[in-house]
């Protein structure tokens, strides 16, 4: 480094900052220019260049700067251990960040997969009767719904002990479905509005589903042949009947079913 002292203006230039952090850290004592010309103004030496160096190591490694100073200033064993803490803090940081960037990646693997299963892992927790291939057809049909969003955003932070115990609630709620509906539960009655609940339960732990979003889906499974297949095998009638206590329960709340849409402030 030149031992020709240097203005404010050069030194700023020589050190990559503006003369505005030079001034700001002549007035806190970071950084003081050792000598003045015959006019007044500062000139920085080789010693105050060396030092403001040290000052952008250390910013540079995030110790915040009103703790400079002591470093810079301080026996040699204990700056070692400050910077042994900083090494220390910045580590845990960096960690932090790691587990961050880890989560966005499955946040983004689950917008775009649906599921962080494999299909064996899905076929295995949610029956042979299960395909795979539906996750993609959702994705492509609801991707860019809010509701999507809300599911992946789940997704991404479940482990397949979550889904596992998410698929066996359902199945217990299928069985308990089909044995109301053989032991003749009206629509309407205290124990059908249960278990339309426990259905709205069960969706909303894909995504907040509101009574109208329950209405709507509910509809579908009797027009769509898809769904009317899968709740018929679990009970003859049982399409119908769970489509039933659903519209009771909405109209309990208050809520029309034959004019609800998709989606719905209620």
């Amino acid at each position: 480094m030149t031992t020709q002292p240097r203005t404010v203006g050069a030194a700023a230039r020589l050190l990559g900052v503006t003369t505005r952090t030079l001034h700001h850290w002549d007035a806190v004592g970071l950084v003081r220019p050792s000598e003045r010309t015959g006019a007044g103004y500062r000139l920085y030496t080789a010693p105050d260049l060396a030092r403001a160096h040290r000052v952008l190591v250390y910013r540079e490694i995030g110790v915040p700067l009103d703790e400079i100073g002591t470093l810079l200033d301080a026996p040699a064993a204990d700056a070692v251990v400050s910077l042994r803490n900083q090494r220390d803090e910045l580590r845990t940081r960096l960690d932090r960040l790691r587990r961050m960037a880890e989560a966005l990646d499955r946040m983004i693997e689950a917008r775009e997969a649906g599921i962080l299963l494999s299909a064996e892992e899905q076929i295995a927790i949610f029956g042979d009767e299960w395909e795979p291939s539906w996750i993609e057809q959702a994705r492509q049909r609801w991707g860019e719904t809010p509701e999507w969003t809300q599911y992946a955003e789940r997704a991404a932070t479940r482990t397949p002990q979550d889904w596992q115990r998410i698929a066996d609630d359902l199945t217990v709620l299928h069985a308990d479905l089909a044995e109301a509906l053989r032991a003749g539960v009206a629509p309407g009655s205290p124990a059908a509005d249960a278990l339309a609940e426990r259905h709205r339960a069960t969706l909303s732990v894909y995504f907040d589903c509101t009574l109208a979003m329950q209405v709507c889906l509910a509809r579908s499974y009797v027009h769509d042949p898809g769904y009317t297949a899968f709740y018929e095998a679990i009970a003859p009638g049982l399409t119908t009947w769970l489509r039933d206590i659903v519209y009771a329960g909405a109209r309990a709340h208050g809520l029309d079913p034959e004019t609800a849409t998709w989606p719905s402030a209620r």
